[in-house]
């Protein structure tokens, strides 16, 4: 009866069963979903809550999807009794309001749309990662996703003025104001952000946008070691704080996978080294001598034996290069052959620490792993990914040993096992193991506050209701 009612209120275009549905029911890493009752695919936010309300009454569960390009598993069912709600045919982007500072958009909408519309009006949406061409906005904000420029404009939360809801009964909370200073209570907006579907379906948004750079300065650089990396970023931020827009960094494991599977893109410099750091400086002001900034940050780290090879790209073409050789190396290294993924943040001062410390660990666990480190440099979080040894195709069976090393280093040092992908399913036995009892607690009487019978994403971030 569930299915029937809500074909009717969905019609053709929107309630898919069968193979129209099989797209959406596994994750992006092929680890987790189940098959569910159906995909539906509201065309705004009043069949948005009419769907909930029908599974609501039914009992069924509703797990929110947006382009479903997450690695923890939360986009995806884990039973039969589960709807898909995408919300892929809800991707409106309104016109910038009064003064460019914001735009509301409907959270199907693709993050590469948003800045092509953004673009046109010489205003940004400050939000960078490697999948924008298919991650949407609601799934962004249920991540609370980070990207490579978090450190500058800050974390999804940041960017997020105002929320449209629909709760786990149906109803509909309006929240979408444009101001940066609203104090009248809770921030609820803020609890929405990286709650993964978990605590309502946000159907629309308001996010802050800035002026577009007029200006921007790209480099390249080779450093001596990962140590000799955190030094110049340190100096970096010191130097060239308010321009400073981009600040990541891979090893040379990462650049010899990338340059052995995608030999299209090249290598642009002429000396190889164990670590890089890829360095963007922007400002929205024409008088700013950006690349005279750069050479001499340039040539500070080499007259201190930290930089042993740059280039400062001439062109868009060769800071594109530039910035596929860091946004490459998830493929590059899938392109190897089997991999764990590990999404870690440390304080940024002890990456190298982190990163030296962490190898050693795995090496003593399987020796012959292959480490690769690489992410933002300015804000300590690390996607720190394994390779097998070579010639071999698999972990032996050390997967779990291996994380949790790894995990367990990174909250000794004060960091996190989740710094931008969230917990998904997939972390939530970390999460059991390195949070304490207090604060899973917390969280588990918020779900039960807004979601007393647990319909939305059962099974994500809190677990399997006790």
């Amino acid at each position: 009866m569930t299915a029937q009612a809500l074909s009717q209120l969905l019609g053709p275009l929107g309630w898919l069963t069968g193979p129209d549905a099989a797209a959406h029911s596994r994750d992006w890493l092929d680890r987790f979903g189940v098959p569910p009752l159906g995909v539906a695919r509201p065309k705004d936010t009043d069949e948005v809550a009419a769907t909930v309300r029908i599974c609501s009454e039914a009992g069924l569960a509703v797990v929110p999807q947006g382009g479903n390009t997450g690695l923890c598993g939360a986009s995806v069912a884990d039973r039969e009794e589960a709807i898909i709600l995408s919300l892929s045919r809800m991707s409106a982007i309104g016109e910038p309001h009064s003064g460019g500072g914001s735009v509301t958009v409907e959270t199907g909408a693709i993050l590469a749309s948003v800045h092509e519309e953004m673009a046109r009006r010489d205003l940004i949406f400050p939000m960078h990662l490697g999948a924008e061409g298919s991650a949407r906005i609601g799934g962004l904000i249920g991540t609370n996703a980070g990207g490579s420029h978090a450190f500058r404009y800050g974390m999804m939360c940041d960017l997020v003025l105002g929320l449209e809801v629909v709760l786990a009964d149906g109803t509909v909370w309006n929240g979408l104001r444009e101001v940066q200073k609203d104090n009248a209570g809770y921030q609820l907006r803020k609890l929405f952000c990286g709650s993964e579907g978990t605590l309502g379906v946000v159907t629309r948004a308001v996010l802050r946008l800035h002026p577009a750079p007029k200006q921007r300065s790209t480099a390249l650089v080779a450093l001596a070691d990962l140590p000799a990396a955190v030094a110049f970023g340190n100096h970096l931020r010191g130097e060239a704080s308010e321009f400073l827009s981009g600040l990541e960094f891979f090893t040379d494991i990462g650049l010899g996978f990338v340059l052995r599977h995608l030999p299209d893109i090249g290598f642009p410099l002429e000396t190889r080294a164990p670590a890089y750091v890829l360095v963007e400086l922007t400002s929205s002001s024409r008088r700013v001598p950006l690349d005279a900034i750069l050479e001499d940050e340039l040539t500070w780290g080499m007259e201190r034996g930290f930089v042993v090879d740059g280039a400062i790209a001439m062109s868009q073409a060769h800071r594109d290069k530039f910035w596929k050789l860091r946004e490459e190396q998830p493929e590059g290294q899938r392109l190897e052959g089997a991999q764990l993924k590990h999404d870690i943040s440390v304080p940024p001062g002890r990456i190298a620490e982190f990163v030296d410390v962490g190898s050693n660990l795995c090496a003593e666990l399987m020796p012959g792993v292959r480490v690769n480190a690489f992410g933002h440099l300015a804000d300590g979080n690390i996607h720190c990914n394994l390779s097998p040894p070579p010639g071999a195709t698999d972990f032996s069976g050390m997967n779990s040993e291996l994380g949790r090393a790894l995990v367990a280093l990174a909250t000794d040092m004060g960091g996190s096992f989740a710094a931008e992908h969230g917990l998904g399913r997939a972390k939530i036995a970390l999460a059991k193991t390195f949070r304490s009892a207090v604060e899973r607690s917390l969280m588990s009487s918020v779900k039960d506050a807004l979601d007393p019978g647990h319909v939305l994403n059962p099974g994500v971030l809190i677990g399997p209701r006790q």
